[in-house]
Parts: structure tokens; C-alpha cells; sequence
């Protein structure tokens, strides 16, 4: 994995190698082994190396084709890179190293932008073209990688990480108000949107051609909604999933150092366990964490992964991890980030990551399984919804169980919400109808807000999958967007902080295609959740396993943000000289910090994202 970066001039401005490399140097993180950069004319690329494939000079980048005419700056993994190969060599290419990325410059010499759909794996990718003067950049169909572009009329830059564009000197950070509106009901900006005006992040699945006559252009080269109904019976199908589950991490283990899996205990991380430990050679390490965050109340999970990892023998680590002082965490990850990030659960996942201190490059973690194989309680919701809404509108039945101010009474709310999208953003964001986040913004602010439809990407995909039936469109959107936006995000920023590659082998190419072509009944029935995965694993992991309910970890801001976070809070959002202020009603976020202190309203998720939001705005100079 690793860290990319370039710049195009449009204007007659030749690249400065020096400014190529204090773009680079600003993802070290990501690539703390190896650094290069590359310039022709106006054009210039940046690349820092954490060597996992090909540990040799031969996989250093930025890479040039044999003739010079094509070089690559390349961040990812593509796991059938052997077969490419092969296919390559059959047509007459030729090799120095064993590096992935040396066969993605391959294939692009060979098949042009036909070759990105071929690509098995996570990757984002520029290729420069210097006969054609053409830059390409590329995206993984899931967007477990990240690329972000800014083009303005004189200049393109894109990197892996935004503060990379901040210091090519041509982004200046500025508001954009649709992708702050986004935050403040899902932790992040949605889709191409960020919260830098003019900063996009290239869509999942999609492709960029920037030439020197032209701007960029931009459209997709493959779609993970584009699968085929799967017509096998449930047995079929469940043996077909644990053969593609088997093949899926026994590609993702490929890799010169050695594999780690982050072992929970849950089904997801217990079936890569599984699998790996029968194709990895030798003992594979698995590494479990205890989190002791004051106020956490989280069930142990240890004592189920060890009996896991003793069941597939293999090399248990356990890490015992403090929340410490999560006022220093926070604004390290709003470094990480380079913006405001309100799903707090990249804390434990940094903290993790940080005590790892590079005992493995390369982990293997179960994320995608929940939104691939219906592991939420939502998709039970989802497939009772018609029956579920009845009952609520039904006020004579509700309001004696439901009063407001209950804790299921924002649930009520959104099941009776008349617009089918907004109602599926609502339980889906989990957030509350009658309280916009708006309302403790200034009246500047909070017009330029509302002006901005924070529902649009929910509504755009709702209107892609509105002939689906309830589960699978839920399925869908948040493969869509809870994935790329909000997960991935969380694991790629809190990982590569400290070096570590992450692999999902749950979201394989042929595995999820697979799975997401499967009947909504497949998966979930009643509450009956990952039916199908459940059944595939049965016999390999432990009945323990398949049938424990769902145990996941809340970070507790909302208790920090009542004591030990309090003061700071009051601090970081109250202050009047901190320009952050100018965004918002003093008077209302007193309020609201005040209500939630006393403990007469939890305002602790919103009050966690305006946290994130001030310290960003201030730290970074942005202006509205």
C-alpha cells in the first residue's frame, strides 16, 4: 500500500520536482519505505512505497514503461495479478520484477483503460501517457481506496490523501457547504463530494482522462450494482459462498511480509481466520484488542477469540488498548483525515493500529460482511418495512408504547416519513426528523446550509433502486455509501496512519458479485440475519460463533463529551476568537452543549461532529 500523488499544468508551467516531492512527503505515512517522483514538462507524479510485493528496486514507483512512453504511481493491491500476468506474458510482454504493479502497467500498455475492469482488487491509480500527453486515474469498483482530484482552470492535482493537493500551493481550503450539510447527518461528505469546495473524490468503479486540449472527464468503467440475479437454491448458494469465501482469502494473502488478521471473534474476522490458516504457510499471527474506554459498556470478546484463534491454531496476540487522552486522539485523526470526521469509531481502530507499531504490515479485517451478507438489525426492519409502517402510523397503537422523548420515538418518525428516500436516509443515518443540525448554525450559515439538499445522493440512489424490494435496496445504498464514504474512509485514514494495509477479502470482486446477486430472502429472514454466509460456514467455525448475537463497540463520546471531554469541548466550540465560532448560533450550541452536560437531552453525536468541525476549520484556515 501506499501513498500518490501529481500535478498538471495547463498554463506552460514545467513541474517542480522539488514541489512533487513535498507532496509526497505529506503521505510518508502511507509509504514510509521507499519514495520517487516523476516529472515530464507539465506533468509530474509523486509516489512514497510500503513495499509488500517484490520488496526489490523492481516494484520501486513511480514505474516507466521499457519505451518511457507510460509511467504509473499506483496504491493498492490486485490480487489476480498472476493470471494478468500470465495472460500478458502469452502476449508478449516481458517483466523485471514480480510486483502487482509492474503487471497493471502491463495491462494498461496492453488494453488501455479496457484493462481497469480486469483489475481484481483495491487500487487507485494514475497512469501518465507521455505521447499521448493523456493522465488516467482509476478508482477500485468498491473504493476501499482513496483519490482524490481538484482541477482548476490552470491546474490538475490529485493524491491519495487531500493535504497533498493543499501543498502543491494551488488548493486554498474552502467550505463547501452541500458537503458540510452531508457531515452533519453522516459523519462525512457523500459521493464525489468533500468538504473542501472544488476537492472531489473519484466515485468507486470510475475512471478520469485529463488531456492538454481538454478538462477532465470523468464516468465510470464498471458498477458493483451491475451483478445478475443468482438463481441457485439456498444450499447451492451457500456452498457456492464458502468457495468463493475460500478463494477470496486465499488471494488476499499474497504478500513478501508476513499477514496478520485482526480477530474479533465475530463471524466475519472467524471465517477469514478460518480460511486463512489453512492456505497461509505456516502459523498466521491474529491479533485481538480489549478496549478500556472510560464509559465504554462493551461485552469482552476475547475470550471468544482466543477460542477461535486455538481452534485454528494460530499465532494469538492480544493488545489491551486505553483510551488515553482521546482529546489528542481526536485531533491526530482530524490530521489523518484532513477534515472533519464524525464516526468516532476510527479512534479504537487508530489506538490498535498504533500499539500494532508495525509488527505487520500487511491485516486482513472483515469489513464489508454486515452490508454484503445483512448483518444489521436494519435490514430485519427493512424486511418487515411495509408491515412495520402500518403499525406506526397507526397512533392509536404507538402512542401509548412510543411517547416523544423515548428512546424509539425518532424510530417511530422515520418509519412514517411520507418521502420514501428521506425516510430511508433518516434509519439509515439514524437520525432524528425534527431536530436538523442546522438550528445551532448562524443565520448565514445555516441558509447557505438549507440551500443544500443533504438528501440528494440518498434520493439518486433510491431512484436507481426503487424496483428492488426493501432489503436489497438497503443493501445496495449502503454499498453504495456507507461503504466508500463512511467505512472505508474510517479504516483507510486510521490504518495507513501507521503504515498498515488493511485487506477486506469480503468485498473480493467475485465473492460480492456473487453475494449481492442473491435473493434479499437469502440473507435475512425475519431476524434472522447473514443467513447465507451463516450456513456456509457451518461445520468450519464454531456453532459458538455463527449463533452469538452481534456485539459491536460503541466509543463513548457522548459520556466523554459529559466529563472529560467537557471543558474541552466548551473550549474548542465556545471560544469567540476562534474563527470556527463565526459559524455558529453561540446562544443555541451553548444550549445544546449545556443540555447534554446536565444529561437532560444526549446531544452527544452531534455535538461530537461539531467538535470535529471546529478543530478542523480552525487547524486547516479554512474560510466559508
Amino acid at each position: 500500500m501506499c501513498g500518490i500523488g501529481g500535478i498538471s499544468y495547463r498554463d506552460g508551467r514545467r513541474v517542480d520536482v522539488g514541489l512533487l516531492r513535498r507532496m509526497g512527503s505529506c503521505l510518508r505515512h502511507r509509504g514510509p519505505d521507499d519514495e520517487g517522483v516523476y516529472a515530464s514538462g507539465a506533468t509530474g507524479l509523486a509516489h512514497t512505497r510500503l513495499s509488500v510485493i517484490d520488496l526489490t528496486a523492481d516494484g520501486s514507483q513511480p514505474m516507466l514503461s521499457d519505451d518511457g512512453r507510460f509511467a504509473i504511481a499506483y496504491n493498492g493491491e490486485v490480487y489476480n495479478f498472476p493470471a494478468l500476468r500470465r495472460s500478458l506474458e502469452e502476449a508478449g510482454h516481458r517483466f523485471r520484477g514480480r510486483s502487482d504493479t509492474e503487471v497493471v502497467l502491463h495491462a494498461f500498455m496492453e488494453w488501455g483503460e479496457g484493462a481497469f475492469p480486469m483489475l481484481e482488487g483495491m487500487f487507485a491509480l494514475a497512469v501518465w501517457d507521455d505521447r499521448e500527453k493523456r493522465l488516467h486515474l482509476a478508482r477500485d469498483r468498491f473504493g476501499i481506496k482513496p483519490l482524490y482530484y481538484w482541477a482548476g482552470a490552470s491546474s490538475f492535482v490529485f493524491g491519495s490523501e487531500i493535504k497533498a493537493l493543499l501543498a502543491s500551493g494551488e488548493v486554498a481550503p474552502r467550505l463547501d457547504w452541500h458537503g458540510l450539510h452531508e457531515y452533519l447527518y453522516y459523519d462525512t461528505a457523500l459521493g464525489a463530494r468533500t468538504l473542501y469546495a472544488g476537492v472531489c473524490k473519484l466515485l468507486p468503479g470510475h475512471k478520469l482522462v485529463l488531456d492538454a486540449e481538454s478538462g477532465p472527464t470523468v464516468g465510470p468503467y464498471c458498477s458493483i450494482f451491475d451483478v445478475e440475479p443468482v438463481e441457485d437454491d439456498f444450499p447451492t448458494a451457500a456452498e457456492r459462498v464458502r468457495g468463493l469465501l475460500d478463494r477470496a482469502v486465499r488471494g488476499h494473502l499474497v504478500s513478501d511480509v508476513p499477514v496478520g488478521v485482526f480477530l474479533s471473534g465475530g463471524i466475519d474476522s472467524s471465517a477469514i481466520t478460518a480460511f486463512a490458516s489453512r492456505h497461509y504457510p505456516g502459523r498466521i499471527r491474529t491479533y485481538s484488542a480489549g478496549f478500556d474506554f472510560e464509559g465504554a459498556q462493551t461485552v469482552n470478546e476475547l475470550p471468544r477469540a482466543r477460542m477461535v484463534a486455538e481452534r485454528f491454531g494460530t499465532d494469538h496476540h492480544e493488545l489491551h488498548v486505553a483510551g488515553g487522552d482521546a482529546a489528542s486522539v481526536i485531533e491526530r485523526l482530524v490530521g489523518q483525515h484532513d477534515a472533519p470526521f464524525g464516526d468516532a469509531a476510527n479512534i479504537p481502530l487508530y489506538l490498535l493500529c498504533e500499539q500494532l507499531g508495525g509488527d505487520n504490515k500487511v491485516i486482513l479485517q472483515g469489513d464489508g460482511g454486515d452490508e454484503i451478507f445483512a448483518g444489521y438489525g436494519r435490514y430485519s426492519l427493512m424486511a418487515i418495512e411495509r408491515w412495520a409502517r402500518v403499525l406506526a402510523r397507526s397512533t392509536s397503537w404507538a402512542a401509548p408504547f412510543v411517547p416523544p422523548g423515548t428512546r424509539y420515538y425518532p424510530l417511530l418518525q422515520r418509519l412514517v416519513h411520507p418521502d420514501p428516500a428521506l425516510r430511508f436516509a433518516h434509519i439509515m443515518a439514524n437520525s432524528d426528523v425534527d431536530d436538523p443540525p442546522a438550528l445551532v448554525f448562524g443565520a448565514e450559515a445555516r441558509s447557505m446550509l438549507e440551500a443544500n439538499d443533504p438528501f440528494s445522493r440518498y434520493r439518486e440512489l433510491h431512484r436507481r433502486f426503487e424496483r428492488l424490494d426493501a432489503v436489497q435496496r438497503a443493501l445496495y445504498t449502503d454499498a453504495g455509501i456507507l461503504l466508500p464514504d463512511v467505512y472505508f474512509e474510517k479504516v483507510d485514514k486510521a490504518t495507513m496512519a501507521h503504515g498498515i494495509e488493511v485487506r477486506v477479502p469480503l468485498v473480493d470482486t467475485r465473492l460480492a458479485s456473487y453475494a449481492m446477486g442473491l435473493p434479499a430472502s437469502y440473507k435475512v429472514k425475519g431476524f434472522q440475519k447473514k443467513r447465507v454466509l451463516r450456513q456456509a460456514l457451518r461445520g468450519l467455525v464454531p456453532d459458538s460463533v455463527l449463533d452469538h448475537p452481534k456485539v459491536g463497540f460503541g466509543v463513548p463520546v457522548s459520556h466523554w463529551l459529559r466529563t472529560t471531554l467537557a471543558e474541552y469541548a466548551r473550549g474548542a466550540l465556545l471560544d469567540p476568537s476562534r474563527p470556527s465560532a463565526s459559524l455558529f448560533d453561540a446562544a443555541a450550541l451553548r444550549a445544546c452543549l449545556e443540555d447534554h452536560v446536565a444529561g437532560r437531552r444526549d446531544r452527544g453525536r452531534l455535538l461530537y461532529r461539531l467538535l470535529n468541525l471546529a478543530l478542523w476549520y480552525d487547524r486547516y484556515g479554512v474560510s466559508a
